[in-house]
């Protein structure tokens, strides 16, 4: 089963556009103080563009990546301190404890069999007061709920629905998620910005609603 898994994953990648793997969260790296001491680890590091950039800026002195899909692991090889090629749910780390300053988990915890065992095993490596940020889609948008109710659960080549999704999360269980693993959770906002209708839909049912608004969720927390 889980060669199967591994087989279809590795397939699905193969299929993906380049851009998937390339855009760099400028919004993450600009957050970042300057510090050419900081060493920053991120899951699903693609082609290495966000640690490329980062490194770049002199927000840090070591980016360390993981990422499954060999080919894009071949080129961050380029540009980052150090690439692990392969699944991290079957990978052991070579880093003691607190030893990281930053964790980047940028639309990636939703493509894991168990992102919750994840999560608490890369937290570990957090130093205290340690940044983490994070995005994944929100199940709970309400194109996913008129979706439903209409009785269509169809899966797509990318977004919400992307096939190589595993899990979904609403903002508040992504949120739960980080705490359970010893994140302390300090802001969770909608990646995206609301569009001219969907801000006054918001003002008109007032913040009871709130979640049906996040096409994607963005969390910004610290090692507790």
């Amino acid at each position: 089963m889980a060669i199967h898994m591994t087989n279809f994953l590795e397939h699905s990648y193969e299929a993906k556009p380049q851009n998937y793997y390339t855009n760099p969260r400028t919004d993450f790296v600009d957050l970042l103080p300057i510090s050419t001491s900081a060493a920053i680890l991120e899951l699903g590091c693609g082609d290495g563009a966000t640690g490329a950039l980062a490194l770049k800026n002199g927000k840090c002195g070591t980016y360390v990546g993981i990422e499954m899909f060999a080919p894009m692991a071949e080129r961050a090889l380029k540009v980052l301190t150090t690439v692990h090629i392969g699944n991290v749910e079957n990978m052991q780390l070579p880093y003691e404890l607190a030893c990281f300053d930053v964790l980047i988990l940028s639309e990636v915890l939703e493509h894991l069999v168990d992102p919750h065992a994840v999560l608490g095993r890369l937290s570990r490596l957090l130093r205290p007061g340690a940044v983490v940020f994070a995005s994944s889609p929100n199940v709970c948008h309400w194109r996913n709920i008129l979706a439903l109710c209409v009785g269509r659960f169809e899966y797509t080549e990318s977004g919400m629905m992307d096939r190589t999704h595993l899990r979904w999360f609403t903002p508040s269980s992504f949120a739960a998620m980080f705490q359970s693993a010893g994140v302390e959770v300090d802001l969770v906002t909608p990646l995206n910005h609301l569009r001219r209708r969907e801000r006054w839909l918001r003002r008109l049912f007032g913040r009871r609603f709130d979640a049906i608004w996040f096409y994607q969720i963005n969390l910004r927390g610290h090692r507790s």
